[in-house]
């Protein structure tokens, strides 16, 4: 089947000949017509499937019919992301398949200044790509209008649940207009999202073109043994002999992040790290000098590579595996996308049997475990537990069928309700008059002191004065 048999537009066929697209892939194929027919879809495919274009195309053509250049428009069409990385991601797939269409389109996401986004959405918009703390943000300063959206799209459901976001994406449901269409997508397919799907979508279309929770058959998988303290060692070792040129690794913390990069800089190999704590200028800078070879490893926690969209990466390595076994299938699918094949290794120490264990378990698979010459495991190393890092505070990799903690914050517009401020303004005033009072008594008192002394009127001794007027002052030492 074709792009022209699915029914698109010739703006959109003309664009995706420009992307060098000649067949669509099977979530396209499944998702398009049945999208373009008005229907709620609830759909899942592996990561690198062409599930982003899946939704971009048809909700470009079904809005190219209402935009109008003489008028100012409203905001038609939602799409909500957990990520920065992953917005940016589908506002270019948006304006790639959109550039032949006279559609307006915003990505809106924290990490950088507001007030180029508000400028813009004043100016009118169709399409807004958006995460959810900056999309409350715009809300609550009624910089935004979503009570028009036609289309409301969740991407990235899964890890939207993993980050916590449930409640932030109730409050912009409450917001949105009752009758418009619906269209979940997902990386993975659990049972939690079709749980969410129902308090969302109307009637959907199923759509699932893999089974839950695979990994991609175009990725190898292996598993190198070692222990914990020579890892760094390794993954040096394996990048320089097998000459790995463009290599993305994962770790469980941010400080684990910085810490290989700087390493893996200390054995001559270029790297650099992205993670939460980085500004998003800086997370920018990294991914586009990765995605150019000016880096040769780029080193991320799962949040952060959420949205990494290279088509042709050839290894993924987890440095650590993740604390969650959804998270893995979501990793290695970063490799082996748009039909190429990929490479996904994992070094795994003594620590982190369990988590391999829920891996395997997950993805129904038995990993090739291979142990390098030279780095072979010390059988008198007994397993610690791992301390809690990443992930969202989850413990292990079955922690999603364990009960939930209650969320007992407040809401997010209250939360700094009840904080009473440091000093208030009548305190502050009372405050300066009663200090300005007792110096004042404290003069009279010294005044009254000095006159009625039997040695008279105080006079200052010159010498002191001249010491103190040939006094200099010793230069402050600057402290690190």
């Amino acid at each position: 089947m074709t792009f022209k048999e699915l029914g698109l537009i010739e703006p959109l066929l003309k664009a995706i000949k420009d992307k060098g697209y000649t067949k669509p892939s099977p979530i396209q194929e499944q998702a398009i017509p049945v999208i373009l027919d008005k229907h709620d879809v609830l759909a899942g495919a592996q990561t690198g499937t062409g599930k982003t274009a899946g939704f971009t195309l048809p909700l470009l053509q079904l809005l190219s019919s209402k935009t109008s250049k003489n008028t100012k428009p409203n905001i038609k069409a939602l799409i909500l992301t957990p990520t920065r990385e992953l917005a940016a991601q589908v506002a270019q797939s948006v304006d790639d398949y959109g550039k032949y269409l006279p559609i307006k389109t915003a990505v809106i996401f924290g990490g950088v200044g507001i007030n180029h986004q508000k400028a813009l959405l004043r100016k009118g918009v169709d399409i807004v790509i958006a995460t959810p703390g900056r999309l409350l943000d715009h809300i609550e300063q009624n910089t935004i209008d979503i009570s028009h959206v036609e289309c409301f799209i969740l991407d990235e459901a899964d890890r939207m649940l993993d980050m916590g976001f449930i409640r932030d994406i109730r409050k912009v449901l409450a917001l949105l207009p009752a009758h418009r269409q619906n269209l979940l997508f997902s990386a993975t397919f659990s049972d939690e999202i079709k749980k969410l799907s129902d308090g969302i979508l109307n009637n959907p279309k199923l759509i699932e073109v893999a089974r839950r929770n695979t990994s991609s058959e175009m990725v190898s998988q292996v598993i190198h043994l070692v222990d914990k303290d020579r890892k760094k060692a390794l993954l040096s070792k394996l990048i320089k002999e097998g000459n790995w040129k463009q290599i993305l690794v994962f770790t469980r913390t941010k400080h684990g992040a910085n810490k290989l990069s700087q390493q893996l800089e200390l054995d001559g190999i270029s790297a650099t790290a992205i993670h939460g704590n980085k500004s998003q200028g800086a997370r920018t800078k990294a991914f586009a000098d990765f995605k150019a070879g000016a880096v040769r490893v780029l080193v991320a926690t799962d949040i952060a590579a959420r949205g990494i969209d290279i088509d042709q990466l050839p290894h993924v390595v987890n440095f650590e595996l993740p604390n969650v076994a959804e998270d893995y299938v979501h990793r290695i699918g970063r490799t082996g996308r748009a039909g190429n094949e990929g490479e996904a290794v994992s070094l795994v120490c003594v620590d982190e049997h369990d988590y391999l264990k829920g891996i395997e378990k997950l993805i129904k698979t038995s990993i090739k475990k291979v142990v390098i010459e030279g780095f072979e495991v010390d059988p008198r190393i007994k397993a610690e537990p791992i301390k809690a890092g990443g992930n969202r505070g989850r413990n292990n990799s079955s922690s999603r069928n364990s009960p939930k903690k209650t969320d007992t914050r407040a809401p997010r517009d209250n939360r700094n309700k009840d904080k009473k401020p440091f000093r208030k303004d009548n305190e502050s005033k009372n405050t300066q008059e009663n200090r300005k009072y007792k110096l004042s008594n404290e003069g009279k008192k010294f005044k009254e002191s000095s006159n009625n002394s039997k040695f008279g009127s105080a006079k200052p001794n010159s010498s002191r004065v001249d010491n103190r007027q040939n006094r200099q002052r010793k230069p402050r030492v600057q402290k690190d």
